[in-house]
């Protein structure tokens, strides 16, 4: 039986009619605040900082209960698309299991 799970969702957030960083960060900050204020996640600005067209922001959950992680980002994730100027270019999300991630309920090949 599974201890609990790790969800992941991360966003790709492009906007090509921003011309410089501080432009961006106005648009993206605040998503990153609002995610964090409004549902029980984590949220990171991962990878784009030095560009000005684009970024990569993650979330991140944990819970005992699959549906809930799978709700929840979906939550999320409907929420950064419907506000800003941005538009959300690419998405993925993994849960995995907690006893996968720390190895937990492996049999030892040497018993």
């Amino acid at each position: 039986m599974d201890t609990g799970y790790l969800g992941v969702l991360t966003l790709r957030l492009e906007m090509p009619w921003v011309s410089n960083l501080k432009e961006k960060r106005a648009l993206v900050r605040p998503v990153v605040e609002r995610l964090k204020v409004k549902f029980p996640v984590t949220v990171a600005r991962l990878d784009g900082l030095d560009a000005h067209d684009w970024e990569l922001i993650g979330v991140a959950t944990i819970s005992n209960d699959h549906e809930w992680i799978q709700q929840t980002l979906k939550m999320a994730s409907d929420f950064v698309a419907a506000g800003g100027e941005y538009r959300v270019a690419a998405e993925e999300q993994v849960i995995s299991s907690l006893n996968d991630l720390m190895g937990y309920g492996e049999e030892d090949d040497d018993e």
